[in-house]
């Protein structure tokens, strides 16, 4: 993502008509996500699954009072986090699982997961952990990729994105499972799978010469070919609703 990007986010991005690359994409759903949950009014927020840390230092700089805690199990991209960074000290790195989070009871008002709760296995010990560190009436916000039916055949239609997607299949009644059961209330709920894979492919195939150029430098010349080929399976499995994105806002209830 980095190499085909030129930028330092890790989401497919939210693409509008005026979106012209995808770091622009990815600003909007850092946007989108930063309105979903109310962060003009939080002061404490939890970045669980935080990448390179981007989507949190776009936070700070429209948010300047919000204190923001990444937290993210890869030690490597930690370190990129802090090189970004530099002497910017409002930011604090955290290295830990999504499913032990080291804050106390009701740390934060807000907790959020852009683009990386389909990789938190159990999903449902998460959403008791981010309900343990939020609030009374904290928001957890999460934007995830999901199928129409991880149970039923479609598993089986989305052919080698069941590979290169390197993460669970979660459908949206197993997300809403996981928050119900641990005292959530869905308030808000965004299908935007059609701003989110097609014009994302569509961008990759108008520009394939040049992605690839850039790839290949760092990774062999097949890397490129399946992710070429990912690109437009992600694009077809789209189209015919087998893949979705969702965005939620929930609130702990109890």
């Amino acid at each position: 993502m980095q190499v085909a990007t030129s930028g330092n986010m890790l989401n497919f991005g939210y693409w509008k008509q005026d979106t012209r690359d995808p770091v622009a994409a990815q600003t909007n759903l850092c946007d989108i996500i930063g309105d979903i949950s109310d962060l003009k009014n939080a002061k404490n927020l939890l970045d669980v699954g935080s990448g390179f840390s981007e989507p949190a230092i776009i936070w700070k700089k429209k948010y300047p009072v919000l204190d923001i805690s990444s937290l993210n199990i890869n030690q490597n991209q930690l370190r990129f986090a802090k090189q970004l960074l530099g002497n910017n000290k409002n930011l604090e790195l955290v290295n830990s699982t999504a499913t032990t989070i080291p804050f106390r009871e009701s740390a934060f008002d807000r907790v959020i997961a852009l683009e990386s709760a389909q990789h938190f296995k159990p999903l449902d010990k998460f959403v008791q952990e981010s309900s343990r560190v939020l609030d009374k009436d904290g928001i957890l916000c999460i934007a995830i990729p999901i199928l129409a039916d991880s149970k039923g055949p479609e598993i089986l239609k989305i052919g080698i994105l069941k590979f290169t997607w390197s993460s669970e299949h979660y459908d949206f009644k197993t997300v809403e499972r996981a928050l119900v059961s641990n005292g959530f209330k869905i308030t808000r709920k965004e299908i935007i799978g059609d701003m989110v894979y097609p014009p994302l492919a569509d961008y990759y195939i108008k520009n394939r010469e040049s992605i690839k150029s850039r790839i290949i430098q760092k990774y062999p010349a097949y890397v490129e070919k399946i992710l070429y080929r990912s690109i437009q399976k992600m694009k077809e499995v789209s189209e015919k609703g087998i893949i979705q994105y969702v965005l939620i806002k929930s609130i702990k209830s109890h």
